[in-house]
């Protein structure tokens, strides 16, 4: 409590000075003499960094007014609790990766401090949150660099900072969107990601939050790590070539009403294989995008609850695999997902909570009582989807007689089925068409 007192008395001083450099020697100048609480406001035109500030003081820009590191160092030194950088564009960081510099560094003194309504451009790393409890990165634009991927940095780096806030900014190119490791407590919201390798990025983070985020075309979207009792609600990933959501060793979190949308090829370019056309085999030629590898890849990730969640067109709905045990499945939607379901094991799982089960698009199932519920157990795989991951060269054998025959007994008489995932209490509609009460 005390902390929080001086934090308001040091940015409310009595004699708040307002400071309009006309240069960078006054501007140097200005960052020397200038006291808790001042302004420094930079007019348009292009200023020399690195700039520090080591006061709680607000940097300022207005309408044109550039931060250029010269290719060296850190553009911007936030090293003061309760400072902020608003309205500046920053470009110009340095390029060392062991060193991490960036458009704005946040050291760990600087608590509660803020960056809002920025541009960065071009740099390193766009901002790094190096310890500093409680900072808040609001409504930048991000365009990180471009070029091999060991060679960049990341839009936005958190690093041992609990409370970290990062709301609404827009990030593009670099390494990854938003990279969080050894912290918890940080809500991410509202951001949007494009054309970076993973637009988000947990290790080692807990206790937070990821919320109303949007990824689209990047390597990966939501790639969550070793990362406990996290709140996952809303987020969009599109287009994100090889998986919507990885979760690796991430435990004991709720993932809720997020979206993964695909494009898998139109349905004259399946090949008919006597199947649904989710067991068809897609005719692509070298190069041909046709859906995101998987939806969600889930490996060694245990006790997490999956609800109401859309997993549409990707090669693989969920692959799930290694180990992950007391997982919870409900009302979620699988809607015309090459595989819907693929899981390499023997034993059986139950996704349906509670008398409630998931949607899935190619259940051709029957509701004689009318309770949105189908009559009949759904199982995304049998037999021959296993031999088929296992062996690829088998799938030419799909078509043959032995291989129908052998499908149309394992509908007929469950019993011979070798376990895997079972949903007992299918729903009949999607929850956008029928949300279940």
């Amino acid at each position: 409590m005390r902390f929080v007192l001086l934090l308001a008395l040091l940015a409310c001083p009595a004699s708040a000075e307002v400071w309009r450099p006309a240069g960078d020697a006054a501007l140097s100048a200005a960052l020397a003499d200038a006291q808790a609480g001042d302004e420094i406001i930079l007019g348009a035109g292009r200023w020399r960094g690195s700039l520090t500030l080591a006061v709680p003081l607000a940097l300022k820009g207005e309408p044109g007014a550039v931060v250029d590191g010269g290719g060296a160092g850190h553009v911007i030194v936030v090293d003061a609790p309760g400072a902020s950088v608003t309205g500046l564009t920053v470009t110009g960081s340095g390029s060392d990766l062991d060193r991490m510099d960036a458009g704005i560094f946040l050291t760990k003194q600087a608590t509660g401090a803020r960056v809002e309504g920025n541009t960065l451009d071009g740099n390193l790393h766009g901002i790094r949150i190096q310890g500093a409890q409680n900072a808040q990165v609001l409504r930048n634009t991000i365009t990180g660099r471009r070029g091999r991927q060991a060679d960049l940095g990341n839009g936005v780096t958190v690093w041992n900072a609990p409370g970290a806030t990062v709301e609404e900014n827009d990030i593009s190119w670099g390494r990854d969107g938003i990279f969080v490791t050894v912290s918890k407590r940080n809500l991410f919201r509202a951001n949007r990601m494009r054309d970076t390798r993973f637009a988000i990025h947990y290790m080692n983070t807990s206790d937070s939050t990821l919320a109303d985020n949007d990824a689209r075309d990047n390597g990966m979207g939501y790639a969550i790590m070793f990362s406990d009792r996290l709140t996952i609600t809303g987020n969009r990933s599109e287009n994100d070539r090889d998986y919507g959501f990885l979760f690796n060793s991430a435990n004991r979190s709720t993932i809720t009403g997020n979206t993964v949308i695909g494009h898998p090829a139109p349905a004259s370019r399946w090949r008919d294989t006597g199947q649904s056309r989710e067991a068809g085999v897609p005719m692509a030629e070298a190069g041909e995008h046709i859906a995101p590898g998987k939806c969600v890849f889930i490996y060694n990730a245990n006790r997490n609850s999956f609800a109401a969640n859309r997993f549409e067109g990707c090669g693989t709905g969920i692959h799930f695999t290694a180990g992950a045990e007391g997982n919870r499945m409900t009302r979620n939607d699988f809607i015309g997902n090459r595989v819907q379901v693929k899981y390499v094991g023997t034993r059986i799982l139950e996704w349906s909570v509670e008398g409630v089960g998931n949607y899935w698009s190619d259940n051709a199932a029957f509701d004689l009582n009318g309770d949105g519920l189908a009559d009949s157990v759904y199982r995304p795989n049998d037999m021959i989807d296993k031999v088929m991951w296992t062996a690829p060269q088998a799938r030419m054998l799909l078509t043959s007689p032995a291989v129908q025959i052998l499908r149309w007994a394992q509908k007929r008489f469950p019993a011979v089925l070798p376990g895997g995932v079972t949903d007992s209490h299918p729903l009949m509609f999607p929850n956008s068409e029928r949300p279940l009460k």
